[in-house]
């Protein structure tokens, strides 16, 4: 009884102290984006996000326990599917709850769906149609092939939103009209170094704290006789916290452009970055990857594309386009349980 007391105390202080490292990491995020404007700001939260998960999971994959080559896979579905229908579900139903429509440049939002696309099916979903391997599994070769490109896909679209087509992920002139952030005095150079740092030393308690209260997460999916892919979910809502409040907030204050550049961005990153790594450590230590999804994740990921180009495709969005992600989120947590 002492032993279990203690137990749920420390989750409890873990839980807070997470809460805590989420809001400040949202906080210096939040600096850093409005002195380097649109879509730079974005950026920072969502790359550095990915750059911790992928240490994380590379750790995890290092210790060869069992289970370690769906690391990867589940981790970067699972952040797929939080990101399409959970954030970018509930920003728009929250910011439709009080501004009732809002709008956002869909050039962008579609160009970065597109890319998204094309990674989730190189990676999750073209090793199970080749033939070379049984099973979900890629060759050497095809692995290599696949990091390669997804990270030089990855590295095409930053280009594109940050230099050739910078304006297709800026607010509309409107927006920015009524945007208190945008009108602002920019932060000087030393605060924003500051909240840096401190975006930094955030980022890295949230995964610690994520890493810290895993077992205890693991142990509760066995108690409770649920899959192991649970696990792989439950990480990647703690890790994509940080983002998700960001994006939620920038909602609610009528920034939906912010909020979609974030939430796709990190989508992207998750793919772009992690795959490339995860994939380069598989080879040179030659340790086990399985990155193909069953028929009922890939059924359920691309309702998502479907239904987010259609929620991307005219530049609107209204508190129904919220419901429906939303439902399709909820979905695809009772399969996870009940699949």
């Amino acid at each position: 009884m002492t032993n279990l007391l203690s137990q749920t105390w420390f989750i409890a202080l873990m839980s807070v102290t997470l809460i805590g490292a989420v809001l400040s990491a949202v906080h210096h995020a939040e600096v850093i984006a409005h002195k380097t404007g649109e879509p730079y700001g974005t950026l920072v939260l969502s790359i550095s996000v990915t750059i911790i998960e992928v240490s994380l999971i590379i750790s995890m994959m290092l210790t060869g326990h069992e289970g370690s080559e769906f690391i990867a896979r589940d981790a970067v579905f699972a952040t797929v599917m939080i990101v399409i229908n959970g954030v970018i579900g509930l920003c728009i139903f929250m910011g439709g709850l009080t501004h009732h429509e809002m709008t956002f440049r869909n050039e962008g939002t579609n160009s970065a769906l597109a890319v998204l696309t094309a990674l989730a099916t190189f990676i999750l979903v073209m090793p199970i149609v080749t033939v070379s391997t049984p099973g979900p599994d890629f060759t050497k070769s095809q692995l290599a092939f696949a990091g390669i490109a997804s990270f030089a896909l990855y590295i095409a679209f930053l280009f594109f939103q940050t230099v050739s087509h910078r304006d297709y992920y800026l607010p509309k002139t409107e927006d920015k009209k009524t945007d208190i952030n945008f009108h602002a005095l920019k932060p000087s150079n030393i605060k924003t170094a500051v909240s840096g740092a401190l975006l930094i030393l955030s980022l890295i308690t949230v995964v610690g704290l994520a890493e810290l209260l895993s077992p205890a997460i693991e142990r509760g999916v066995a108690a409770a006789g649920a899959p192991k892919t649970i696990v792989g979910i439950a990480i990647a809502l703690l890790v994509l916290m940080p983002e998700g409040f960001a994006a939620v907030r920038a909602a609610k204050a009528n920034r939906l452009q912010s909020s979609l550049n974030l939430a796709l961005g990190s989508a992207l990153a998750s793919i772009g970055l992690t795959i490339p790594t995860v994939a380069a450590i598989a080879i040179f230590f030659n340790l086990p990857l399985s990155l193909g999804i069953s028929d009922l994740n890939m059924t359920l990921m691309y309702l998502s594309f479907f239904i987010g180009a259609l929620t991307l495709a005219i530049g609107r969005t209204t508190l129904l386009q919220g419901v429906v992600h939303i439902i399709i989120f909820l979905e695809y947590l009772f399969l996870s349980l009940v699949p």
